[in-house]
This record gives C-alpha cells, sequence and structure tokens, in this order.
C-alpha cells in the first residue's frame, strides 16, 4: 500500500466524519447543553455500541495483538486483565452510576464536593484533566507513531507535524458539537473497528490457508495462546489474581471515576437505559479482546510462516523491539490493497474514538468544574471560552505527545497501565472514602497534599517492593496500593461529623 493512498484514505474518512459532525450540529447542536451532555436525549444502545470505540482505542487495535508474541512471554494473559475489567464493569453500572444519576451530576466530581469539600472537588477534577490528558496523548501517540512511520516519512514530513495535523483534524468536527456529535460518530466509527478485526481474522486465515475451525484449533495449540498464570504469585507480574484485581480496579478508576466514559452513560434519558447501556457494553467489550488476542497469535503465526521479523527502531541509541508496529507491518506491506485498506479504516476508527471523546471531556470537565460554566447562563460569550478551552487542550495533547516521543522505549500499552496506577489512584482513595467513611468529614485543605504525596509514596513502594515484601514484584494491582494510602491519609486528616439537630 502506497503512502499517497494511506494519506488520501485518512483525509477521506475525516471529510466523512466533518459531514456528519456538521450534519448533527444544526439547530441547538452546538449549545453547552448538546456539547455536555447531548440534551440528555443519547439512546443507550448507541452509547453501548459506541463506547467500545472509545474503551478500546488504537492501544487495543496494535499493541495487543503485538504483546502477545513479546519477549516476556505476554501470550493471552492480558485476557486475565479483561476479565477483571469485566468485574469492574458490572461494579461502575451499579454501584456508581446510580449516584450519578441520584444527584444529576454534569461533571461527576461534583460528588466530590458535596461529600468531601471544594479543595477536594478541585483536586480530584485536576487528577483527571492529568491523568485524561497523558492517557489520551499516548493513545494518539501509538497511532502517530504508526502513521509517521508508514506514511510522514515518506514524504519527508516532521513528526511534530504529523501530530499537529491528526489533532486539528480531530478538533475541527467535535469543538461544536461535542457529546452530541460524538454518541453518533463513535458509533459508526466502532462499526468500522469491529467490522476490521473480523476481515482481519478473515484475510490472515486465508493466507495461512485456515478454515475459521481450523484457525481456532491452530491458535489454541500454538505457543501463544496460554490465558492463565497461576506460577509464582511472588515475582510474576501476569499471575491470575493480580491481573484480575488490577483489571478490576483500573475500570473502576478509568471508566468509573473518568469523566470521559461516564459523559456518555449520564446522556441517556434514565438510569435504566444508561445501566442496560453498561452491561451490553461489557458482554461486547469482553468478546471483541479475545478477538484481539487472536489476531495477535494469528499475526505471529504468519510471520513466522513468511519470515517477517518483529520490526525494530533506535531509540536513544539504544535498538528497541518494536511489537507495536508488527500488525502495520504486515498489513501495509504484506497483504494486498484490500486488507491493507481493512486495517487503516480500523486504526483510523479506533484513534478518533479515544481522542476525539477525551478532547470532549477534558473540555467539559474544565468548563463546569473550574470555570462554573453549568451555573451561568449561556451566551455567545461562553460558548466561544469553551471553543478556546477545547483548542487548548488540543494544544496540551500535542506537547504530551511531543514529550512522550522523546523518552518512550516499551510499548504503548504497558505505558498507559503504569501511569494510570500513579495518577487514578488518589481517585480511588478520594471516591471509597466518601462512599464508605460516612461518618467523618476530611480537612478538606490538606487534601491536596495527600493527593500528592500519595503517588509518590507508591512509586517508592513499587521500586524496593522485592526488598519490602519478600520479592514480590507489582503489576497493575498497584493502583489498589495507591488508593488505599491515599484512603488512610483522608481517615488521618479527618475528623468525626458533628450532628446539628
Amino acid at each position: 500500500m502506497q503512502p499517497i493512498t494511506i494519506l488520501a484514505f485518512f483525509i477521506s474518512y475525516f471529510i466523512v466524519l466533518f459531514a456528519l459532525s456538521t450534519y448533527m450540529s444544526r439547530k441547538d447542536g452546538s449549545s453547552n447543553a448538546s456539547f455536555f451532555k447531548a440534551n440528555k436525549q443519547s439512546p443507550w444502545y448507541l452509547v453501548a455500541f459506541g463506547m467500545i470505540g472509545t474503551a478500546l482505542s488504537g492501544v487495543t487495535f496494535i499493541s495487543v495483538p503485538g504483546e502477545v508474541g513479546a519477549e516476556a512471554g505476554q501470550q493471552f494473559k492480558y485476557f486475565q486483565f479483561v476479565i477483571g475489567n469485566a468485574i469492574g464493569f458490572i461494579i461502575v453500572a451499579t454501584v456508581l452510576l446510580p449516584l450519578y444519576y441520584r444527584m444529576n451530576l454534569t461533571s461527576i466530581y461534583g460528588y466530590i464536593e458535596q461529600r468531601l469539600g471544594y479543595y477536594s472537588y478541585k483536586t480530584a477534577s485536576f487528577i483527571f484533566l492529568l491523568s485524561r490528558t497523558i492517557g489520551s496523548a499516548f493513545r494518539l501517540y501509538l497511532v502517530v507513531i504508526v502513521l509517521q512511520h508508514f506514511v510522514f516519512d515518506f514524504f519527508k514530513i516532521p513528526f511534530a507535524f504529523t501530530v499537529l495535523l491528526s489533532l486539528g483534524l480531530i478538533f475541527a468536527y467535535t469543538y461544536k458539537g461535542g457529546l452530541k456529535t460524538i454518541i453518533v460518530t463513535d458509533t459508526l466509527q466502532t462499526f468500522f473497528l469491529v467490522g476490521s478485526v473480523f476481515f482481519t481474522i478473515y484475510f490472515i486465515c486465508n493466507h495461512l490457508n485456515l478454515g475459521l475451525v481450523d484457525a481456532f484449533e491452530t491458535v489454541k495449540n500454538s505457543s501463544y495462546s496460554k490465558i492463565f498464570f497461576f506460577e509464582n504469585f511472588m515475582t510474576n507480574k501476569f499471575h491470575f489474581v493480580k491481573q484480575i484485581l488490577g483489571g478490576m480496579f483500573v475500570t473502576i478508576t478509568m471508566v468509573g471515576l473518568d469523566q470521559d466514559l461516564m459523559q456518555k452513560n449520564l446522556s441517556c434519558k434514565n438510569i435504566k437505559e444508561a445501566q442496560k447501556n453498561m452491561f451490553t457494553f461489557t458482554g461486547i467489550f469482553v468478546v471483541i479482546n479475545l478477538f484481539f488476542l487472536s489476531v495477535g497469535a494469528l499475526l505471529y503465526l504468519y510471520a513466522t510462516k513468511n519470515g517477517i521479523e518483529v520490526p525494530t527502531e533506535l531509540v536513544n541509541g539504544k535498538t528497541i523491539t518494536r511489537t507495536d508496529y508488527l500488525f502495520p507491518e504486515i498489513a501495509f506491506n504484506h497483504f494486498s490493497l484490500v486488507p491493507a485498506v481493512v486495517f487503516l479504516l480500523g486504526l483510523t476508527a479506533a484513534t478518533f474514538a479515544t481522542t476525539d471523546s477525551a478532547l470532549t471531556a477534558l473540555t467539559t470537565s474544565f468548563c463546569i468544574d473550574f470555570l462554573g460554566m453549568e451555573k451561568k447562563e449561556e451566551t455567545k460569550a461562553t460558548i466561544k471560552t469553551r471553543h478556546l478551552v477545547h483548542l487548548a487542550f488540543s494544544f496540551i495533547l500535542f506537547l504530551v505527545i511531543i514529550l512522550f516521543k522523546s523518552i518512550n522505549d516499551q510499548s504503548v500499552v504497558t505505558m498507559i497501565f503504569v501511569l494510570a496506577s500513579y495518577t487514578y489512584g488518589p481517585l480511588l482513595g478520594l471516591f471509597s472514602f466518601g462512599l464508605l467513611v460516612k461518618n467523618k468529614d476530611v480537612k478538606d485543605k490538606f487534601v491536596p497534599y495527600i493527593c500528592f504525596l500519595s503517588p509518590l509514596a507508591t512509586f517508592l513502594i513499587s521500586k524496593n517492593s522485592t526488598a519490602l515484601f519478600g520479592n514480590y514484584v507489582f503489576d497493575n494491582e498497584l493502583i489498589i496500593v495507591n488508593g488505599l494510602i491515599t484512603f488512610v491519609g483522608l481517615l488521618i486528616i479527618s475528623k468525626r461529623k458533628i450532628n446539628i439537630d
């Protein structure tokens, strides 16, 4: 597939999204109510399906298949994490969603303000802005480096311009309609994403001369298909218990305590429809991740058969293996035009669906939590301010991606969940304290210090875990430690409620 063809496809795809955005933004499409809450009229089935694209992202599309054959021996270990995710989704649907609907929240951090206080509220919102900005930048970075490697390097276009172009396109079709537009565009993009997974499996099976049943047996009997790891609990990051707990608590924080994913749920008409959305989404999420892992195994089997090596890259003078490049390498350089287009369609859909949603959530959180826009009368000035905030976050994402490009030497999927353990942990502690400790109030002004010190203490514990806990090695369950430290810190600075009759 020629670089000019890839570029033409990329631009054409954006034109379709921009046209759809323009259509959805007619009438009241540019109002703040439409941007923040989609007027609370989103059909639950569209939200459920569209959330698949938001939750999966380009990370799942490239990194998860790539890690199946990584040197560390990941195989299907990620599916343990997915099972933990599913448990977390159920907890979010049954515990957090009813709370948010009962309080009629637009920003979920309004709960922290009512329960713990002003400084706690601002701290929670700031943690989200920081966490989601970093996470979204990393997700977009993954796709941008693929586009750079396979397209823009051919035209000698610098990496920074590629990032700027990608963010500019996303900004162009989201800044007016916001959530109302995204509910529809993400549904379309999820359709492309899911379709591309199944078509990719078909194309690989065709190249390997395997029927679907034969492909299942081949993957099952390969060296890539081990799912459950029960060996060496202390030292093995892939151990079943660590992955389940990590997946569960990462989901509770990165979904249930995250404005991005919750904003879509809160746009449903009522709690029953929001819960139907979450349960439906959970089932699809588990199944589609299993297919992504199967794609990974088939890709490595195809690469072995055809003598294709996993691509490498020189980073800071060190040659590293880029498992993230395996899927695009095979799709662009070893498949025919149709499979390559299918891959590109899925990758672009996954990326845009994640980044457009995150950009809207960041804008919403800042406008409501820091500018108090929900409490103000809507005017042309407030809409203009919202547009400027949207533009500012686009530029911040640009800066973070450029920074990450200069330091990254790991698989992106690994980096995202490692950082989530540090950045989302304090949110877990804040919400847990608010929900579980009903008879105490915190000294609100001290909360920001607790939330700053907690990730620092967590980092020190992680770095010295083998010495402190008998060779124990942390993985994603580190977020529990972070949340627990925050929780204990809040207990220390809390006092018993005084009931005034």
